[in-house]
């Protein structure tokens, strides 16, 4: 890949920068709960993205065990602010425990495994995956079992809690919403992520990224040429992993649920993938944009559907095509567009586009 895909073309920029101003802005934008909702799990999987495609895009490793991390940081979240209630010493126990657990298990996966073919690290890495998918289950003293662990976050993240008063006692508003716990919470949510993404794109955009690319390209001749690639192969694995174990601590605290389908499935890995792919491979950008789309897939293809079946109801087939049970059909029909006009991801193929021209 050219090095324009590492920062991309003015046109991506450009795109990322429009919806960082969006969810910087989302509270004030869209003011029902269910955009804020949607607006905080887009920052959280973007840094989940990624850190993932540091992984995949920048080093040529596939993981399955990505979950397995981000799990891990939001069950540390979820035990310690149950056990210790909510209060900050809580979140910063989970939140060094997920990410500490999280580092022992990467450096022992990447050790161990990441010398064999990639076929037979993936195969290492999804059984490790399931394994702590099985445990989260079965220990329900620790984890709740299937039913997960609900529990308080701190207090200035609840909705009563006032970030400011007017004259009167009562809740002051800015542009017509409330400064409460819960625009705190999300702010939390969006801050952690903004900072835990830079840090990311710095990483790519210093020497060790342009090593990890030239591992990703060519790993023997890398190797020849001096550079100790199960070294570097296991220093990114490791930093994949914190930092996957801190986006699941911020979406535990922003959820205040923590259970197997919110932390550990595998289909949070599907979804990685998906976005990953949509928004191309080796930028950081393409983690953005794919997590945008995709999420937003999720939340309203199937209104989108409805409302478009419903206008179209006096036209024959449509409306039995329209169904909105159906989303999953055409968000699969939307997926094979993409990869089909977009072969190298958004992000991808519009810098590469730009490149030429």
């Amino acid at each position: 890949m050219n090095d324009t895909l590492t920062t991309g073309s003015l046109t991506v920029k450009i795109i990322v920068l429009l919806i960082a101003a969006l969810l910087l802005f989302a509270p004030f934008l869209f003011q029902d709960i269910r955009s804020l909702e949607v607006a905080a799990r887009i920052c959280v999987f973007i840094v989940l993205v990624a850190s993932y495609d540091l992984l995949i895009g920048y080093t040529g490793i596939v993981s399955f065990a990505h979950t397995m991390f981000f799990g891990l940081g939001a069950y540390g979240a979820a035990i310690a602010l149950r056990q210790m209630g909510p209060g900050w010493d809580a979140v910063l126990t989970g939140a060094v425990a997920g990410a500490f657990v999280s580092l022992i298990l990467a450096i022992a996966i990447g050790l161990l495994s990441l010398r064999v073919k990639a076929i037979f690290f993936a195969m290492i890495t999804l059984a490790a995956a399931s394994v702590a998918m099985v445990l989260a289950s079965q220990l329900s003293q620790f984890t709740g079992g299937e039913d997960g662990i609900t529990y308080k976050a701190p207090d200035l993240f609840k909705p009563a809690t006032k970030l400011a008063v007017t004259d009167d006692g009562k809740v002051a508003r800015l542009f017509g919403v409330r400064l409460n716990g819960k625009l705190a919470a999300y702010y939390f949510v969006f801050i952690t992520c903004l900072v835990l993404f830079l840090l990311m794109l710095r990483l790519v955009g210093s020497p060790v990224g342009t090593v990890l690319k030239a591992i990703r390209e060519n790993e023997a001749r890398a190797e020849a040429i001096g550079y100790r690639v199960v070294a570097y192969r296991t220093f990114v694995f490791c930093v994949a992993a914190v930092i996957a174990s801190l986006a699941g601590t911020v979406y535990a605290i922003w959820l205040k649920y923590t259970g197997p389908d919110t932390a550990l499935s595998f289909t949070i890995m599907i979804d990685i993938l998906l976005m990953v792919v949509i928004g191309g491979m080796g930028t950081m950008y393409g983690a953005v944009i794919g997590a945008v789309l995709l999420v937003l897939a999720q939340y309203y293809l199937r209104d989108l559907m409805g409302s478009a079946a419903e206008a179209l109801s006096n036209v024959p087939v449509l409306p039995f095509i329209l169904e909105p049970d159906r989303w999953l059909f055409w968000l699969g029909i939307i997926f094979i567009l993409l990869v089909y006009f977009f072969p190298q991801g958004i992000a991808g193929t519009l810098a590469r586009k730009g490149d030429k021209a």
